[in-house]
């Protein structure tokens, strides 16, 4: 029986491709739950007589409480294990969306849907740092990798799922739905994921907040948070406008067409397994700021487009650039962060996430002060603030190879 506090000896017996399989999956199914809510914003507004911008706000809301959760999951997992504190959090994902697919009045969502966020956030940091200590080397990038291009497909997959069962069901359905996904993961990781060790079990969960002063005080951390801020806020907003866009005099598509619309942005996420090659080979600031240039410029386009077509090549080139920002903004915080790479990974993800909470609210406003094309305008702008800030942050400091 192994006691020591470093993680279990790796065996050539571990089947690593299925436990990559299922993490990947484990981080779509739980990251669906930010985006589902993203298509019921016009069926939130219309069913309790409120603003669009007030019927955005079980989005903002879960987006909170995820930020928040993690920052402290990673601690935790570090105390009681990883395995277990992704199996604890999935039961309660399951529990949450339980009482949402019983509720009918908007407190219920706006409530319920924190507890939801914070539940979820169990998961992403915590299998980021299973999958660093239970694969070798060799395997350790592909699986990274997958993981992440589940939780970006989650992106697409959620609002797929919610347009999808509000069509022939209810909103409330969508979290039965939610909880039997959630519950069949649980038994996934439970059965199928080899426990691995615990690392500080006399650690103080609190430790790591100790050091987030030290990592504000860094100005190139700094910058990549600002960017961070600005990555997935410009992601959710872009499709609480879109599906608006789309019913509109302009287009006029059914929910069935919308559906197919935000069906092809999962082309543009099979660009992030990639985006570690592009690194290698021309630097992770280059394929950052490349990354958002093309997302900018999709925004841009966006409301200038009348056909069909076009316009969903152009949201396969936000959604590709999105996929390439993310992972190489990833790699570039824990170049810079040294020895405080775990809660400088933290902090990011927190502000990451603390975007997506303000992403809704923002586009809705937007709308309401000007028309579609000057609202992708304005979510264009703002992410350039972050494609600014990536050019602000020191070369030397990030230690990458190839040209920038």
């Amino acid at each position: 029986m192994n006691t020591s506090l470093s993680p279990a000896p790796i065996t050539e017996s571990r089947r690593y491709p299925l436990m990559t399989a299922i993490l990947c999956w484990s981080g779509m199914a739980v990251m669906s739950d930010l985006y589902v809510t993203i298509p019921l914003i016009s069926l939130f507004a219309e069913q309790f007589g409120i603003t669009p911008t007030q019927a955005a706000a079980p989005g903002s809301i879960f987006s909170l409480g995820f930020a928040l959760g993690r920052l402290v999951y990673g601690a935790l997992s570090d105390k009681y294990g990883r395995k277990k504190v992704i199996f604890v959090g999935l039961i309660f994902l399951t529990v949450i969306s339980l009482l949402l697919g019983f509720v009918h009045s908007l407190a219920g969502p706006l409530v319920l849907r924190g507890l939801q966020g914070a539940a979820a956030a169990t998961f992403s940091p915590v299998a980021l740092a299973y999958a660093v200590e239970m694969f070798p080397p060799e395997r350790r990038v592909t699986a990274i990798g997958f993981i992440s291009t589940g939780f970006l497909v989650a992106g697409i997959a959620g609002q797929l799922i919610s347009g999808v069962m509000i069509q022939s069901y209810g909103w409330n359905q969508i979290f039965l739905l939610l909880a039997f996904v959630y519950s069949y993961t649980a038994l996934l990781v439970l059965w199928s994921l080899p426990k691995g060790a615990v690392q500080q079990a006399h650690a103080s969960v609190w430790e790591p907040i100790k050091h987030i002063g030290t990592v504000f005080t860094r100005k190139h951390l700094m910058l990549c948070y600002l960017v961070a801020f600005v990555l997935l806020m410009s992601f959710v907003s872009m499709y609480s406008v879109l599906g608006q866009y789309l019913t509109g005099p302009a287009f006029g598509l059914s929910k069935q067409d919308i559906l197919y619309v935000r069906s092809f942005g999962v082309l543009g996420m099979l660009l992030s397994p990639f985006a570690g090659r592009l690194a290698k080979r021309f630097g992770v600031r280059s394929v950052l700021r490349r990354g958002l240039m093309m997302a900018m410029a999709g925004l841009a386009l966006l409301g200038f487009i009348a056909n069909l077509p076009m316009l969903v090549l152009v949201t396969l080139l936000f959604v590709a650039g999105i996929a390439l920002a993310v992972p190489s903004l990833v790699a570039l915080v824990g170049q810079l962060s040294g020895k405080l790479r775990g809660i400088a990974v933290s902090m990011y993800t927190f502000i990451l996430f603390a975007g997506t909470s303000v992403g809704p609210v923002m586009s809705m406003q937007f709308l309401k002060s000007g028309g579609y094309a000057l609202t992708f305008i304005l979510l264009a702008l703002v992410l350039s603030i972050g494609l600014l800030a990536s050019f602000f942050i020191d070369r030397d400091s990030a230690q990458e190879p190839g040209a920038a």
